[in-house]
C-alpha cells in the first residue's frame, strides 16, 4: 500500500526584524508544505522588501548558528518545505536578506493549526514599515531615522529622495499586504540555477 501523505497544517509564524527597536514584525499563516523559496516570497511581500538582492542571495539558519561557517550546505530551496526546518511549535530559524545590509529576521513557529487543504499565505498583523533598501543595515537605518525627521539636516533631501518621498516609520496596513499576497500566484514558480545562496543547518534536514 502507498504511504499516506502527512496531514497538512497551517503554520502560524511570527517574523521579527532583529536589531531594530521598536521592533518591526509580522504575523502570517502559511501551509506547512510551503517550500522555503515560496516562504521567501511571502516574507518579501509582507515586509515590503523589493527582492532586489537575488545575486547576493538569502540565508536560512537556526538562531544559535546563523553565520556562514560550520556544518551548512547549499540546497535546492524549492524542495525543502518549512515543516522540515520548523517541525514543532516554538522552533525558530533566522532568515537573512541582503548580505550587504544583513537584515536578519527571526522566524518563530507560534502555532500548528489543522487544515483540510493548504491555504495561501495570509498576514494576520504586524507593526511598522520595513527600512528602505540599501540603507546600510540596522545602524544605517537608525541614522536614516534621525535625519528623515529633521528637515534642517544637510542630508535630509538626500535621504528623503532615497526613501521615495515621505517616510512613515510607524505605517503598516495589513489590508494592503493581504491584497498583495492575494494577487500573487501560489506556489510561485522558481528556477533552480544551482548557485543560490540558500543555506540550512544540516542537522535540521
Amino acid at each position: 500500500m502507498p504511504t499516506p501523505k502527512p496531514r497538512p497544517y497551517i503554520y502560524q509564524l511570527k517574523i521579527t526584524l532583529l536589531e531594530i527597536d521598536p521592533p518591526i514584525w509580522r504575523r502570517i499563516q502559511v501551509p506547512s508544505t510551503i517550500p522555503l523559496c515560496c516562504l521567501h516570497d511571502a516574507l518579501q511581500a509582507v515586509f515590503g522588501w523589493t527582492d532586489s538582492h537575488l545575486k547576493d542571495g538569502f540565508y536560512w539558519g537556526v538562531p544559535d548558528n546563523d553565520g556562514f561557517e560550520g556544518d551548512v550546505e547549499v540546497i535546492d530551496e524549492r524542495r525543502v518545505p518549512v515543516a522540515k526546518v520548523l517541525p514543532a511549535e516554538g522552533d525558530s530559524m533566522v532568515y537573512v536578506y541582503d548580505f550587504g545590509d544583513n537584515w536578519r529576521h527571526q522566524v518563530v513557529l507560534e502555532k500548528l493549526l489543522p487544515a483540510d487543504a493548504p491555504p495561501k499565505p495570509v498576514c494576520l498583523g504586524g507593526e511598522r514599515r520595513c527600512p528602505p533598501e540599501d540603507v546600510g543595515g540596522p545602524s544605517g537605518y537608525q541614522e536614516f531615522l534621525k535625519v528623515i525627521f529633521e528637515p534642517g539636516h544637510e542630508e535630509f533631501s538626500h535621504f528623503r529622495g532615497w526613501a521615495g518621498g515621505k517616510f512613515h516609520a510607524e505605517e503598516f496596513d495589513v489590508k494592503i499586504v493581504n491584497t498583495i499576497l492575494e494577487r500573487m500566484r501560489w506556489p510561485v514558480r522558481h528556477r533552480w540555477h544551482g548557485g543560490n545562496h540558500v543555506h540550512v543547518d544540516r542537522n535540521r534536514l
